[in-house]
């Protein structure tokens, strides 16, 4: 009897080591996460709650950049201490990124049905990979800040400002995991 590719790549792949930064599963979306992976059409390959980090701009992508991490809320006293910690030359970037799911599917149209149950749940940019193996459906929501805030030693922002990038990154944090909710939900009805 012919091996079923979609089992077991869905096996090997739930079966390996967290290979992220963070070495752990994001706690607001593990429950999504868990959900998909029972389901027997579907498999998650990466996720991402939504973060907040503060990282040295480089051409090349290394994890020594990353100055700090956070998978949470921020504080504003926290992040200032951070900024100031930082004596290194060069631009440092502030980012907040939304959350981000790959779902690989066994076929397309429950490729279709996940990615237009993300689009009710208010994730806006869905979108639908294939190639002669698979099917994934990267899912993304959209709310985002990126922004240089140290050049040359120096930052480059007034605590007024901070204040501001510390609130609206937790208001767009929270909208995300919102989504993740909402998407949870109707998870299933799949």
């Amino acid at each position: 009897m012919p091996r079923d590719q979609f089992e077991f790549r869905k096996q090997n792949q739930l079966n390996k080591n967290d290979k992220s930064l963070k070495h752990s599963w994001d706690i607001r979306i593990v429950k999504l996460c868990d959900k998909i992976n029972k389901l027997p059409n579907y498999y998650t390959t990466s996720s991402c709650s939504g973060r907040v980090l503060l990282l040295k701009d480089c051409k090349e992508k290394r994890d020594d950049l990353f100055v700090k991490v956070w998978h949470d809320e921020i504080k504003l006293k926290e992040v200032k201490k951070i900024l100031e910690s930082i004596k290194q030359k060069g631009m440092f970037y502030f980012k907040q990124e939304p959350c981000i799911l790959h779902v690989a599917c066994k076929d397309l149209e429950s490729a279709q049905k996940i990615h237009d149950l993300a689009k009710l749940s208010g994730w806006k940019r869905c979108g639908i990979i294939a190639s002669n193996k698979r099917f994934i459906v990267e899912l993304n929501a959209t709310s985002k800040l990126e922004f240089p805030i140290i050049d040359k030693g120096r930052i480059l922002v007034e605590d007024e400002f901070l204040e501001v990038v510390v609130r609206e990154g937790n208001k767009r944090l929270g909208r995300s995991w919102e989504g993740i909710k909402r998407f949870e939900e109707g998870v299933g009805k799949l």
